[in-house]
């Protein structure tokens, strides 16, 4: 089986795969990881396209269950008929912002008051991240997100982002198994 998790930057996306990952059989992927070089400070270099699909296509297919979290609207259309279950968070625009905004603290501590590049860095992520519900936001958007979910070839839940995890969790394994009884 292969799922996709994705929503707004802060929505809990990766939280909720590493969790699958923990309790389940399934790879979990981070489409972060495949997007961004490594780099030290963090997601400051993109990965090209081509490049990025290449290696996370080897990983996709290499593991029989896969949960990627993150989005890939923007990867190539083969991604819309890829997932057996595509399950979308969805979390209000000032949660969100108040956990981004804390990660970024603790991602990047004291260099975050210190380090100029940082700063503008993170303040330029940050006001990209709350232009997710913009409805003239072309890139990473809700309304993009809304559009592309009526591409793909494959079931589509919305989860509440301010659900506690542990009920995320129990919706996605009863998915899970709904899906291997359907087998």
């Amino acid at each position: 089986m292969k799922i996709l998790i994705f929503g707004a930057s802060g929505s809990g996306t990766t939280t909720l795969g590493i969790e699958i990952e923990k309790q389940t059989q399934f790879k979990h992927l981070d489409a972060d990881y495949y997007y961004w070089k490594k780099t030290n400070p963090p997601f400051q270099e993109k990965v090209e396209l081509q490049e990025r699909n290449k290696y996370l296509k080897a990983d996709f297919n290499r593991f029989e269950n896969v949960v990627i979290s993150g989005s890939l609207v923007s990867w190539g259309k083969e991604w819309e008929t890829s997932f057996d279950l595509a399950i979308f968070i969805r979390l209000e625009n000032q949660l969100r912002m108040d956990r981004l905004k804390r990660r970024e603290e603790e991602r990047y501590g004291a260099r975050l008051i210190a380090d100029k590049a940082i700063q503008e860095t993170s303040k330029a992520f940050l006001e990209w991240a709350n232009q997710y519900e913009n409805p003239h936001c072309d890139g990473r958007s809700l309304k993009t997100h809304k559009n592309w979910m009526k591409l793909l070839n494959c079931k589509t839940l919305t989860i509440d982002g301010k659900a506690a995890l542990k009920d995320k969790i129990d919706i996605v394994l009863n998915e899970i198994e709904s899906y291997n009884n359907n087998l």
